[in-house]
């Protein structure tokens, strides 16, 4: 995409956004964000944001605790349900130290390193494409989660057995918004179970769009009076939620997971790959 600071600033501007959100992930796969006015966005893009890393499940300790933020301008986007007031926009960030080398708890950073480790053996792309499950839970009269599904519907189901059609069609309309291209929504097996996928992209971008995904899927389900998880096993009895990956590697010769002579057709690459 390779977005440019002065683009950036215009569609701030054409959309009107008031705050910025920097969001990163922690070693548990959780969002963390700070959340900053207009005023200090010259220095975010600069890299000069800080906080205080002891703070975070696994980072450093608090004599160690100064890190910075230094955002992706690539990752911009606007979050397309907020305020007719203001809106609110994100950028996803790589964790540096003080020193400014990269942080090697951030997940983010350990996978663009591993991705540069893939090409100097000769790799030239590694793609992947999920298959997102979750499940949608009514909210009591305090909005807090309850254990009571939103349907009772199963396996490709519509309305009105699948009650949180509605709920799913909006998440895909706000996702489309952010640039996802949706390939297809539908009920899982299990009630109350439910199931959007999103075109492949590279390895990075795809878990930048898995977390903005969740995201996204927990903000519009709330909005329908409803809790959406993606824990595997929230309930006895029933399926549980997974997230299939489908992935796919390359070299200069193309697919190296394929070999026409190679046994069901899989190239060696493909065993090692696997084991």
């Amino acid at each position: 995409m390779g977005l440019t600071k002065e683009e950036i600033y215009k569609k701030i501007d054409e959309e009107n956004v008031r705050f910025i959100r920097l969001q990163f992930t922690d070693m548990l796969g959780t969002i963390k964000n700070v959340e900053i006015p207009l005023s200090q966005l010259d220095k975010a893009l600069d890299g000069m944001m800080m906080f205080d890393g002891s703070s975070i499940e696994g980072f450093v300790r608090i004599e160690e605790s100064d890190m910075y933020l230094v955002p992706d301008l690539d990752t911009f986007v606007v979050f397309p349900w907020t305020s007719e007031k203001g809106k609110v926009a994100r950028f996803i960030c790589d964790i540096y130290n003080p020193d400014k080398t990269p942080f090697e708890g951030c997940p983010r950073y350990n996978l663009k390193r591993n991705i540069k480790k893939m090409e100097k053996l000769g790799f030239s792309a590694f793609n992947i494409g999920t298959e997102p499950e979750f499940f949608l839970f009514k909210l009591d009269e305090k909005g807090e989660p309850t254990m009571e599904l939103n349907d009772r519907g199963g396996y490709f189901d519509l309305a009105p057995t699948d009650l949180g059609e509605n709920c799913r069609r909006d998440i895909v309309l706000e996702l489309e918004e952010m640039g996802f291209e949706i390939e297809a929504s539908h009920h899982e097996v299990a009630p109350g179970q439910h199931e959007i996928d999103f075109k492949y992209s590279d390895a990075v971008k795809h878990c930048d769009d898995i977390q903005t995904f969740k995201l996204a899927v927990k903000t519009i389900a709330r909005q329908h009076g409803l809790h959406a998880t993606f824990m595997p096993k929230p309930l006895f009895g029933v399926n549980g939620s997974g997230m299939h990956a489908n992935m796919s590697l390359f070299n200069e010769s193309g697919n190296a997971f394929f070999d026409e002579k190679g046994d069901k057709q899989l190239s060696e690459i493909a065993y090692q790959f696997t084991a």
